[in-house]
Formats: C-alpha cells, sequence, structure tokens
C-alpha cells in the first residue's frame, strides 16, 4: 500500500507521526523551517527532543553555518524545505519518502521499519534538479537530536556514551564515559550567541570498517529514560559524530565525507546519489536499545538456512596447522573432527600453494600438487565422506604482487592511484567495479563450487589499500565507496547462485564487521587472538557489534591443556556460533570427549542463541579484567559464560531483570569438573559465584527464572524497563 502526500501551504506548523506500534518519530516542518525530528515515541513513553535539520548535505558552494567541521550545521540543512511525502507498506515493513528541497539540490529521506522492531533505518538520497554541476563534501545519513526538548540546566549532563575500538587481536573494547566532561566541556557558548563548532566523532577511513573505531555506539541517560543505539552499514569508510549546540545534543551518522576519506561526488543535472544506511534503535536504557538493534540485526539479514541451522564448524587454522595444510596433516585431523560431531570441515589458508611462500603468490586459487599429492579432491571426498560439509579460505579481493593473474587481469582491474596500482603489504587490491575483476572472482567460486563441492567459504581480508582510487570516479573516496558497493553486489550474486552456501566474513580477525558485510554473510570471526586467556573479552563483547549467532570466537583446545584451561576455551565459543579447531587428533579420549560435548551442549544451544538478547552481568568486559561475563537472555530465562582470569575466587553477577524471581542455576558445561558454588539474592538479582581454586577456569551456566510460589517457568522480560546490564 502506498500513500502519497501532496505539498503543505501557508505557515501553519506540520506535523507527522511515522513510524511502527514499537517505535515512530515525532516529525515536524514549517515554511521558515526544515524538516526536524521533534521526539521518540516508544512503548515507554514519549520523548521530547532537541530539534535539529533531519537532512544535512554539505557542497563546495553552501558550507557550514557557522564556520565548523562538523557533519550539522550545513547551509543546505538549514534551507531545506518540504516539498512532499510517500508512504508505503509491504508485508511489515514500512517506508517513508520525504522530499525536501535547497534552491537546485533535492534531498529524499528513506526511513524503513518492521513491526514489532524498535528502530529504522534510514538514508538520503539528493538529486541535482538544476542546469548546472553540485559538488557533494557529505551527505549524512541521519542526524537528530536526543537530549529533551527544553532543559533548565545542562542538557549534556547525566548522558553516557558507549563506545568501542578495535585493532587485530585486541577486537570490541568497548568502554563507558559520561559525555559532559574531557570531551564536552562546559564553553558558556551562550555568550557568544553561536552554537560551538567542536564535537566528538569516530570515523573510517579505508575499507578496514571495524580496524579502529567501531560504527555502533549507545547513547543513554537513565535520568530521561532514555537510551539510542546505532550502527552506519558499510563496508568502507564511515563517520558518526555527537555535537553540542547552545540549546542540546545531536547524532549524526554518515559514510565518507571529504574531510575525513577524501570523498566528494558531483553531480550533473538530473544525476543523484544515495548515502550508506544508518539505523538508529530506541529504547528506555542502553539495554533495552541494544535489544532493539538485535531485533533489527536479525530481522534485516539476508534469508539463509543457515540463519538457523547455525552448523559447528572445524577450521584447521588457529593454533593448529596455522596455513601450512597437507593430505598427511588433514586426513587424521578429518576423521577427528568428525568423531567429536563436526558438521563443517574448513581447509584454511595454504591449499593453493606450491612454495612454501604463499603471501604474495595469492589471486589464481588453483588447488596445490605438491600439499597434496592425491589432490585436494582426496581430502575434500574424505570430508564429504565423513558426513561433513567442505570449506575452504579464500582472501578473494587480492591479487600477490608475484602472481601471474596480477599480469593477466587488465590494469583497471585493480585500485589505482593517479595510474598506479596501489600495493598494500605485497598484495594488489581489485576493483570490483570492473567486469573483469569480478568475472574472475564469480569463476574461482563458481569453479570450486562445481569441482569439488564445497559449502562453505571462509572469507578472508588482511590488507587495508586506504582511501581509495581515482580510477573513474571523481575523488580516491568516490572509487572506494564505487568498490565497496560492488563488494556487496557482488557478494549478492554469489548467494543468488548458490543458495545454500555458508560464508565466514573472516577479515583479518574482525576488521571489517560491518552490518553491509554481516546481513549478507553468515558468521563473523570475532578475532586472530591466539592466546586463549586473552580472548574472554573479545568473545564476551562481540554480541555489541553482531548478533550472538553471529559470533564465532575460536574454541581451540590443545592436548598439552589441562582439563580446566581446555574447558576455559571451549567456554570461549559455546554462546555464539560455534567454531573449533586445535589438534584433535592428538588428544587422548577423555579430551577428545570433552571436545564432544562442548559440541553436544552447542547444538542443543543453537536455537536459544539464535533468539537470545544479550547482556553483561559484570558490565562491559574490558581487556584485563580478572573476572568476564557474557549473559543471554533466552525464552526460558538466562544463559551465562563466566571466565575467570585470576584475582579473587569469587564474583557477583548482576541480572536486573530477575529482581523477585526464584532461580535454580544449572551447569551447562562441563559436567565433568567441579561444580562452582552459587548462591542467589533475589532481592537485588544477584549471582554470587565461587569458582574452583585455579587461576584460569571458566563455566557456562543456566539460570531458570521461576516467580516465587509459582509453578511455571516465565519467559524473562524483554521489554524497555531493564536497566543497568550495560555498565
Amino acid at each position: 500500500m502506498t500513500t502519497t502526500h501532496p505539498p503543505t501551504t501557508g505557515a501553519t506548523p506540520a506535523r507527522l507521526r511515522w513510524g511502527t506500534d514499537t517505535m515512530s518519530l515525532d516529525l515536524r516542518w514549517d515554511d521558515e523551517q526544515p524538516v526536524t525530528c521533534a521526539g521518540y515515541l516508544t512503548r515507554s513513553g514519549r520523548h521530547r527532543v532537541y530539534r535539529v535539520p533531519l537532512v544535512e548535505v554539505l557542497t563546495a558552494d553552501a558550507g557550514h553555518h557557522p564556520a565548523s567541521g562538523r557533519l550539522a550545521h550545513t547551509e543546505h540543512g538549514r534551507r531545506f524545505r518540504y516539498v512532499d511525502h510517500v508512504e508505503t507498506v509491504v508485508a511489515d515493513t514500512r517506508t517513508l519518502s520525504l522530499r525536501q528541497r535547497s534552491g537546485d539540490l533535492e534531498a529524499t529521506v528513506e526511513l524503513t521499519a518492521r513491526d514489532g522492531v524498535a528502530a529504522l533505518t534510514s538514508r538520503v538520497r539528493v538529486v541535482n534538479v538544476g542546469t548546472g554541476r553540485i559538488v557533494l563534501r557529505a551527505v549524512a545519513s541521519w542526524v537528530a537530536g536526543f537530549t529533551e526538548h527544553e532543559t533548565a540546566d545542562d542538557a549534556l549532563a547525566g548522558w553516557d556514551r558507549i563506545s568501542g575500538t578495535s585493532d587485530w587481536l585486541g577486537e570490541g573494547r568497548w568502554a563507558r564515559a559520561a559525555l559532559r566532561g574531557p570531551d564536552f566541556v562546559p564553553l558558556a557558548e551562550h555568550l557568544t550567541g553561536h552554537n560551538p563548532r567542536g564535537g566528538f566523532s569516530a570515523v573510517s577511513t579505508g575499507t578496514w570498517s571495524t580496524g579502529e573505531h567501531l560504527p555502533t555506539g549507545i547513547l543513554e541517560s537513565p535520568s530521561a529514560g532514555l537510551a539510542l543505539a546505532w550502527q552506519i552499514e558499510h563496508n568502507g569508510a564511515w563517520r558518526w559524530e555527537i555535537g553540542e549546540d547552545t540549546a542540546g545534543g545531536y547524532l549524526a551518522l554518515s559514510g565518507p565525507t571529504d574531510s575525513d576519506s577524501g570523498w566528494s561526488r558531483v553531480l550533473g543535472p538530473a544525476e543523484d546519489f544515495t548515502s550508506v544506511p544508518a539505523t538508529i534503535a530506541v529504547g528506555a536504557s542502553a539495554t533495552a536499545a541494544l535489544d532493539a538493534l538485535t531485533d533489527h540485526r536479525r530481522a534485516s539479514r539476508r534469508p539463509h538456512p543457515d540463519n538457523a541451522a547455525m552448523p559447528v564448524v572445524f577450521n584447521d587454522y588457529m593454533n593448529t596447522l596455522d596455513g601450512d595444510p597437507t593430505t598427511e596433516k588433514l586426513l587424521p585431523l578429518v576423521r577427528a573432527a568428525a568423531d567429536v560431531g563436526a558438521e563443517v570441515f574448513c581447509i584454511d589458508a595454504g591449499w593453493y600453494d606450491d612454495s612454501g611462500h604463499w603471501w604474495d603468490t595469492v589471486g589464481a586459487w588453483q588447488p596445490s600438487t605438491t600439499r597434496f599429492p592425491g589432490g585436494l579432491g582426496e581430502v575434500i571426498d574424505a570430508i564429504h565422506a565423513a558426513g561433513m560439509v567442505s570449506g575452504l579460505w579464500l582472501e578473494p579481493e587480492v591479487v600477490g604482487i608475484r602472481s601471474p593473474l596480477a599480469e593477466v587481469l587488465p590494469h583497471d582491474a585493480f585500485l589505482q592511484r593517479n595510474g598506479e596500482r596501489v600495493v598494500e603489504h605485497d598484495r594488489f587490491h581489485l576493483d570490483l567495479r570492473h567486469p573483469a575483476a569480478r568475472a574472475h572472482l564469480d569463476a574461482v567460486v563458481d569453479r570450486l563450487v562445481a569441482d569439488f563441492g564445497v559449502g562453505f567459504f571462509k572469507m578472508d581480508y588482511n590488507i587495508d589499500p586506504g582511501p581509495g582510487t581515482d580510477r573513474d570516479a571523481d575523488s580516491v573516496g568516490d572509487g572506494l565507496l564505487g568498490h565497496n558497493r560492488a563488494v556487496l553486489d557482488w557478494l549478492d550474486g554469489v548467494l543468488d547462485r548458490h543458495p545454500a552456501l555458508v560464508i565466514e566474513n573472516c577479515s583479518s580477525g574482525a576488521m571489517r564487521m560491518d552490518y553491509a558485510m554481516l546481513s549478507r554473510l553468515a558468521m563473523q570471526s570475532t578475532s586472530d587472538q591466539q592466546d586463549f586467556r586473552k580472548y574472554p573479552p573479545i568473545a564476551a563483547s562481540a554480541a555489541l557489534s553482531m548478533l550472538p549467532e553471529q559470533a564465532a570466537s575460536w574454541a581451540y583446545p590443545q592436548p598439552e591443556m589441562d582439563a580446566e584451561e581446555s574447558s576455559f576455551c571451549l567456554v570461549t565459543g559455546l554462546l555464539g556460533r560455534f567454531y573449533v579447531s586445535g589438534h584433535l587428533n592428538r588428544m587422548d579420549a577423555a579430551q577428545r570427549g570433552r571436545v564432544a560435548d562442548a559440541i553436544a551442549v552447542a547444538k542443543t544451544l543453537r536455537t536459544e542463541i539464535a533468539t537470545s538478547h544479550p547482556h553483561w552481568p559484570l558490565g562491559l568486559p574490558q581487556w584485563e579484567q580478572p573476572w568476564i561475563a557474557l549473559g543471554l537472555r533466552v525464552t526460558d530465562g538466562d544463559l551465562v559464560s563466566v571466565w575467570r582470569r585470576d584475582g579473587q575466587d569469587s564474583v557477583s553477577l548482576s541480572f536486573p531483570h530477575l529482581v523477585g524471581v526464584d532461580v535454580e542455576v544449572t551447569p551447562v558445561f562441563p559436567l565433568d569438573l567441579p561444580a562452582w558454588h552459587t548462591d542467589w539474592d533475589a532481592t537485588t538479582g544477584t549471582l554470587h559465584v565461587h569458582g574452583v581454586d585455579t587461576r584460569f577456569a571458566a563455566r557456562t551456566l543456566r539460570l531458570s527464572a521461576r516467580p516465587t510460589g509459582s509453578t511455571t517457568t516465565p519467559a524473562p522480560d524483554h521489554t524497555d524497563h531493564i536497566e543497568g546490564a550495560i555498565q
């Protein structure tokens, strides 16, 4: 159903409430003001917020007012005036297209929401409706206020920012910080009569979209009873920005910009550009907003059988073969993996290499003949005969500088700067805008599926080529954006041709774990961290960036580990997509039995994990924290994994949504080691845990909730009233 609304006339302010029964926006405008978001309406109430232009576009001929480096306060933003809007409803999805105009620049903000999900996705399409040129420098996908509409006191007081940084081997390090503090000091800006010019921002400038800062974050005010969670859904350059004006605070989300990533786009007459998608989720608390973002992630994923099946994957790389597979090494691992219950066996890096120095020769993806004297098919046939799906590692977007393919493909099939192919760590980078690059990758995937029956690919991504390419582009950032979008289109094409194919998003650990990629791909390896003692904070934090069922944290027990250390490794992967490695073939029967037990448990939990909502009973995991915990609210209670890494032998976990509820605590894994003593305090929703007397140990527990005196077990409360779980 589509409804078109004509332009409003007269000076009377116009108002539109748009959204779903779960969350909607209060949009307002008049003849003298652009469209603004005046408030959020959720099941927990109405929140009037500081009004700023909903659409901000920076062009070469119309900058900021006043001058600044912000996404906000653009001349076009303040000049835009409402034209019309169209509302469309298809099944459970609602779309609003609201058009405004500033001179020859027309901008349509497209908002998409789904029934039952307290989140919306926004993008902005701009069109040159004049006869000259328009040079775009930034097009924000979302801009809106978050502080109260009118505050007598400090507008930012009581607001916290929850955001994360990453690095290779140290992914997803999250922290909470008060907005009013070093990032936003009191400026007495009211004396100037002008809004401030700075703010707090995070950016990505290349193709490692999560290589340093994360495109996801949360703003929360417990006193206001409001929290906003967001994610920029782009596999390249982006910017998010929090700013303070004299009358309140705003949040702005964007893809690449001129100042951050060398992006500009020239629009000729009738030409258009659409910004990258960004999603906003709303709740009464940080936990509730993250719940809504989790719901959005599930609702927006590409349909695939793997979304629910979640087969257990064994991969030969991590702390095992380390990129040196051979028939002799693999066949014993294949048998052992099948014996413990793995359902997918992935042969990792090195299967294409004859020289032993494959880094700068990759690109053709032909099986090695020296590593597999009987052919790669011998190993893959063994995988299939053992009842497992076969998988291969690929790094499709790169070609080594010593690869023959580097001279076979056209020069223009690679990212370039001033006519020179970009080289990073001895690799060229394919430009997926070029038909020869795409045809090459299509041929590789189709050949491996046809020749070997491969059903799983681990797609890695180990270089960042920088700001982009200036070939056939208005700017280097424009070329990169075109390539980034071509990568997504290529992945869609692969999955269209091979609908049962399962693809893991690796990206050098988790350097590209954005939701442009994860809305399409089945799972995300959360790190390349090889020290099992350092992995828990990465595994526990992963659900802030992705769905729990997509978070593949390595479980890599080894024969030399004792029972507690082995269980520690296995617990690390248990409340996500179970991802196993290790020298299983060298383990004794008891050690293999422990791995088999963990896999059996993972299979029983995966249905619950695929509908769960994460929380953190010990607060946001910190890198050196001695105790780490990840909780998942499931239909019949809670699952929680707890890791001890030194420190006191006891800890107290907070479950505020279970205050006043009787709880039965039962061990999930391991079951053959001494049980940890637990004590439940229903008055405070606190679980006191006393660990075993060993430095490194971990347990996964189940909390079954039952109100006092009741004989039934209710579902836990997932409403907007859950507070205090993200600390």
